[in-house]
């Protein structure tokens, strides 16, 4: 069983900077590929990025190549997400979740745990 806990979120202004971080509790986190998923107001989950186990694969959804950068440190069960010149249109709740397969790695179905989310809005 993992538990997953998201930070680092809040308000920033358009242009700028932040860094989300997954923190995981669990034996296993360095045995799973990982994503990152955000959900604005009204819309589906969509997926951000995934980051494989050993950190040498990486995906990103095209919206946010370019400015979004996974990372992970398997010694300290966190991941993270520098998100730069952020957008307002990247405003949403944004979920870290271990990937368990059998779907494609940029579909929620392809995930089992969740954390609770942290809030990211980006000012005109």
């Amino acid at each position: 069983q993992v538990q997953l806990v998201e930070s680092g979120g809040g308000l920033v202004q358009a242009g700028g900077s932040l860094r989300l971080s997954c923190a995981a509790s669990g034996r296993s986190f360095s045995t799973y590929t990982m994503g990152w998923f955000r959900q604005a107001p009204g819309k589906e989950r969509e997926f951000v990025g995934a980051i494989s186990w050993s950190s040498s694969i990486t995906f990103y959804a095209d919206s946010v190549k370019g400015r979004f950068t996974i990372s992970r440190d398997n010694a300290k069960n966190t991941m993270y997400l520098q998100m730069n010149n952020l957008k307002p249109e990247d405003t949403a709740v944004y979920y870290c979740a271990t990937r368990t397969g059998g779907s494609s790695v940029r579909v929620p179905g392809g995930y089992d745990h969740w954390g609770q989310g942290t809030q990211v809005t980006v000012s005109s």
